[in-house]
């Protein structure tokens, strides 16, 4: 009979185990590669510690050497929830199930950031236009393809909208994330570099020397705030507790310490976050449509026809979007 009970007992205790294992959902968090992988610890930890402890879920963080393998990570699961520069978060909502839930804000109330274009500081270059003088005498450095400031508004602004390829305008093209961008920069590894100024703030914050050696030549049109992506398929009550957690943190409605938390958002340079949607990312595909007909422009490898059909339906496309960020902006 003892051993019957006890044997019962064992059972109870490893059902009990399973069932506070399974309670406590896994999310893995994934990290865009903006700076090294230490850096982002040091600036993510405390907060991701924080998320854990409100919303009960076993929260990890989720690292990868490019903005590539968050993307591909949340496609296949391995990714629950990302930051995401806009770009990416644009890849990820196309191609990984993912949907924006809510905006980070800049720590000063800025409605965004900006991407810009870095030179050093004793640097002949003065301008964007001797940047692009091509006549490949420049080593450029731009960012990750998914990046939004350090690849696809440069893409846009500075090269799509003169027709310039930048291989065939640069002694060397680059890529690499924005601190690398910056320390090369700052270093004369690079002459002229893509980044963006939450970067540099981080730059000027952390490294002030270095920081003291960068001259911004160029800014771009104003950027929509990085966006917190989740998997569609993120069960409901946990989509219901990270809610909660990203739009009281940091503010009067949080049941923790508020100064505390402030001050956590402060190292990642950002305010309390407020909700969003799939919408934000309309200037972003107006953006890369303008790119695509630019290039498309330029590609010496597609007929005329074929150019002109090809053309016809990356406007086409621009229409539409342009036309339901003109709805969106009045609402």
């Amino acid at each position: 009979m003892n051993a019957i009970l006890k044997s019962m007992a064992a059972v109870f205790i490893a059902l009990t185990m399973t069932t506070a294992a399974l309670a406590q959902e896994t999310i893995n968090f994934g990290i865009i590669s903006t700076e090294s992988q230490q850096n982002l610890k040091t600036t993510w930890d405390p907060f991701l510690a924080d998320m854990k402890t409100k919303t009960g879920l076993d929260v990890k963080a989720f690292f990868a050497s490019d903005y590539a393998g968050i993307i591909e990570g949340m496609r296949f699961n391995k990714v629950q929830v990302a930051w995401y520069g806009n770009k990416s978060a644009m890849e990820a909502v196309d191609r990984a199930n993912g949907e924006i839930f809510v905006q980070s804000v800049a720590v000063g109330g800025e409605p965004g950031y900006w991407s810009v274009v870095i030179v050093p500081k004793d640097s002949p270059i003065q301008s964007i236009d001797d940047v692009l003088k091509c006549d490949k005498s420049i080593n450029f450095g731009l960012g990750d393809p998914n990046s939004t400031s350090g690849y696809l508004v440069p893409m846009t602004f500075v090269f799509g909208a003169r027709g310039i390829d930048p291989k065939a305008c640069f002694k060397n093209v680059t890529n690499a994330n924005h601190e690398t961008n910056a320390m090369a920069v700052a270093n004369k590894q690079l002459d002229a570099a893509a980044n963006n100024t939450e970067n540099m703030a981080l730059i000027k914050q952390n490294k002030p020397d270095a920081y003291a050696n960068i001259r911004e030549i160029w800014r771009s049109p104003l950027i929509p705030s990085d966006p917190i992506v989740w998997r569609k398929d993120v069960s409901e009550d946990t989509k219901e507790k990270l809610r909660d957690f990203f739009l009281t943190y940091g503010t009067d409605k949080s049941k923790g310490d508020v100064a505390a938390e402030k001050k956590i958002l402060a190292g990642l340079k950002w305010a309390p976050f407020r909700a969003s949607t799939d919408k934000q990312l309309l200037p972003v595909r107006v953006m890369e449509l303008s790119k695509s007909i630019s290039q498309t422009k330029a590609d010496p490898s597609l007929s005329a026809d074929a150019k002109a059909a090809k053309i016809k339906d990356l406007t086409d496309q621009k229409s539409k979007f342009e036309a339901e960020l003109a709805t969106a902006s009045k609402t």
